[in-house]
This record gives C-alpha cells, sequence and structure tokens, in this order.
C-alpha cells in the first residue's frame, strides 16, 4: 500500500514587527507651538526572538496527522512536524533536533515501539510520547519500560489531553536543555575560577618565597664566611633528592625546606650565633632551640606545610643522637636525612670562621665514615654515585665562583 505523506504543519519562528512612528522622517510641517524640525518618534524595541519547541508527530493515518497539527496551531512557541512514516521519522532525526518526538503504536513496517526505542538510541535527550488505540492499550504497556516512554495517549484521544501531554514533555525537555546549560556555564565558570586561584595561589607563593628569601639573604650576610650556604644547600638537596627517586612538588618540598633550615637562627642573639669560641650550657640551649622555633616561623604558610618539617629535624641523627626530638632513621623526615648529607658536604668544602675550605675527597670520606650513625646510609650510597662535577657546577651557577679546592 503507498503511504501518504501528511502534509507538516510547521508554525515557524517569528519575529515581531516594530510599528513605525507617526513622524518617521522629519516633517515639513510645522507643529504649532514648536520648532519646524520634529525628532522621529522612536520605534519599540522589537521583542525577544523566541526559539519554538519542535515537536515530531510520526503516524500512518494523514488525517491523525492534521488533527495533531491543528491542535498547536495557534501556538507560536511550538512547532510541529508530522510524518507518515517511522522510516522518514528516522531520517529526520538523523538530520534535525527535536524536544518530543509523538508516534501512533500499530504503523506498517516498524511498530511505534521499535521507532521510539531507535529514537531513545539516536537522540536520547528527546522526550518520547506513544498513541495507542484501546484494543492496543494492554499489549503496550510491558513494552513502556523498556523503552522509555514518557507517556501513554490513547485513542480517539481528547485535544486538551494531548496537549497537556506535549506540553509537559516539552517543558520536561527544556529543563534538560537549561540544566544542560547550567551544568557547562557551571564547569566554565569552575574552570576559570580555578584558573584564577591557581594564578593568586602562584603570586603569595612567589611573593612569600621572595619574602623568604630576603630572610634567608640576612640571615647569610650575618656571617660573610657562610653567604650562600644556604642556597647552596637547597639545591644539593634537590639533587640528591631526584637521585633517590623523589618527583614533582616534593622536590620543591624538599630545596625549601633545605633553604630554609637555619630560619629558625633569626631567633638567635649574634653573641650566641657568632661566638668564635665554645658556646657554654645556656648558650648551647639557646642554640638547640632554633630547628623548632624555625618550624613554627614557617606555620601557617600552606605551600610550606611539608618543608618545615626539615627546618625541625635539620639537626636530628641517623642513630637517634641528635634533637631536639632525638628521632631515629625513619622517623626523620627524607628531606632532612638528604640535608644532613649535603650540608655536611658543603661545610667541608666551604670556607669558615674557624678553618679554610677542604676538598672533596676529604667531604667524601667523612660522609663515608658516618654513614650509619649521622647519615642514612641508603642515601649515602647514593650520594657517592654522583660525581663531583654536578656539585661544582651548582656551586658555580650559583656563585659564579671559580672551583673550589680539589675540583677536577
Amino acid at each position: 500500500m503507498l503511504l501518504a505523506r501528511c502534509v507538516p504543519a510547521r508554525i515557524e519562528q517569528t519575529e515581531t514587527i516594530p510599528s513605525i512612528g507617526v513622524f518617521g522622517r522629519r516633517s515639513g510641517l510645522k507643529a504649532r507651538g514648536g520648532p519646524s524640525d520634529v525628532r522621529p518618534v522612536p520605534a519599540p524595541a522589537a521583542a525577544p526572538r523566541v526559539l519554538a519547541s519542535r515537536v515530531l508527530y510520526v503516524d500512518d493515518e494523514p488525517a491523525l496527522c492534521r488533527a495533531f497539527s491543528r491542535i498547536f496551531h495557534e501556538r507560536r512557541d511550538v512547532q510541529i512536524v508530522a510524518v507518515g512514516s517511522p522510516d522518514e521519522a528516522i531520517e529526520l532525526l538523523g538530520r534535525e533536533a527535536f524536544d518530543v518526538i509523538v508516534s501512533d503504536l500499530r504503523m506498517p513496517g516498524m511498530s511505534g515501539l521499535e521507532l521510539l526505542a531507535t529514537a531513545r538510541r539516536r537522540a536520547p535527550d528527546t522526550r518520547r510520547l506513544l498513541v495507542s488505540g484501546y484494543a492496543d492499550f494492554e499489549s503496550a504497556l510491558d513494552a513502556i519500560n523498556e523503552v522509555g516512554i514518557d507517556r501513554l495517549l490513547t485513542k480517539p484521544w481528547q485535544n486538551e489531553e494531548v496537549r497537556g501531554a506535549v506540553e509537559g514533555a516539552i517543558k520536561v525537555a527544556r529543563l534538560q536543555r537549561e540544566n544542560v546549560r547550567v551544568t557547562e556555564e557551571l564547569r566554565r565558570r569552575t574552570e576559570e575560577l580555578e584558573r584564577v586561584n591557581q594564578h593568586l595561589d602562584a603570586l603569595v607563593e612567589e611573593r612569600t618565597s621572595n619574602l623568604l628569601d630576603g630572610l634567608v639573604s640576612a640571615l647569610d650576610l650575618r656571617d660573610s664566611e657562610t653567604q650562600w650556604h644556604s642556597r647552596r644547600v637547597g639545591r644539593y638537596a634537590r639533587r640528591l633528592a631526584r637521585e633517590i627517586g623523589v618527583e614533582g612538588r616534593e622536590l620543591d618540598d624538599i630545596e625549601r625546606g633545605a633553604t630554609l633550615h637555619d630560619i629558625g637562627k633569626i631567633g638567635v642573639r649574634d653573641a650566641v650565633l657568632l661566638k668564635p669560641g665554645p658556646l657554654d650550657e645556656k648558650e648551647w640551649a639557646e642554640m638547640r632551640r632554633h630547628p623548632a622555633l624555625g618550624h613554627e616561623i614557617l606555620k601557617g604558610i600552606g605551600f610550606l606545610e611539608r618543608a618545615r618539617l626539615i627546618p625541625l629535624h635539620h639537626q636530628e641523627r641517623f642513630d637517634g643522637t641528635g634533637y631536639p626530638q632525638g628521632l631515629k632513621g625513619d622517623e626523620i623526615c627524607v628531606g632532612a636525612r638528604v640535608f644532613a648529607i649535603v650540608d655536611t658536604y658543603d661545610a667541608i668544602t666551604s670556607d669558615r670562621p674557624y678553618r679554610k675550605c677542604r676538598t672533596y675527597e676529604v667531604a667524601r670520606q667523612e660522609i663515608e665514615k658516618f654513614a650509619g650513625t649521622q647519615f642514612d646510609p641508603a642515601i649515602v650510597a647514593v650520594w657517592l654515585r654522583i660525581p663531583q662535577a654536578e656539585w661544582d657546577a651548582i656551586r658555580e651557577e650559583l656563585e659564579g665562583a671559580t672551583p673550589r679546592p680539589g675540583s677536577r
């Protein structure tokens, strides 16, 4: 049987045509009591364009296609597209978007349930309504949940019932569309906010680092013989930490913590810190406070939360005989265990008030000697395999200095 295509009844989106004022142009007539040139009356603003909701109706009976279209013929915000076969409907769904699809149950070639199941796969956001005669009502109920139909309408239908069902489905489709839009906007704004926050965090981190760098410089300058010490051990610690497998942000934490290891000495009097001779018991007690003081100074600086453990632990010894807590082995954070080795290396190969710098070989022997007591022996083994040239290069990069005695 040749199927007749229902003539689509489309209610297209319309535009409001603004009215033209009485004086659309300048008039040559002089108004009584007024100037000869009368200004035009502004035309009212055009009404905002409203996007019509699109409804696809599928039925092999042309009369029902026309009847369905007439229900909405006065609605400017609803556009009806009616077709006479499921094949035409599937073709349209592949090219165009619809908010609602309404299908008859029994049609030649493909049932309404099969059509709506296909529509569910191809256009899952489209709301689906099924129209069935009384005789088909019971047989359709079992399949409704499988296809995900919003509403089952019966023939012969009541116009108000059809109008209400379609309008309800349109409302759901609009809410879905708005939810997608709001979700996407929220995602976009969240990403934008995250970028702003990351920028602000980086700015705060940079400025805080600059401030702390100034404090470290001031601390190093208290004793001209130890200038660059803090920066050198920070860079040395990063190099050794990388060699033992530390990566990412933890490398930054170790470098910062090592650089700031003596920040607590800001609270130690010059008379104690710079005393050329041995410290007495009271002076030692004051000096031993500087790890805890440094840890406290850095409290509340978020990006230094992990790094500040190094100032606290940097005077601990692997065998548990250090201070301030007497920690032993792995109880000491890995950054402080790395620091202990490079700090000793830098101390031996740098000038001190009480002696001149010594060679790399001397430092190597000293570090090997105290592996397992002062130093973590596993990290010492890693330090020993890094060539001296790398340590010299770090020093020269920071200071622009000539190689140290014993350099190769």
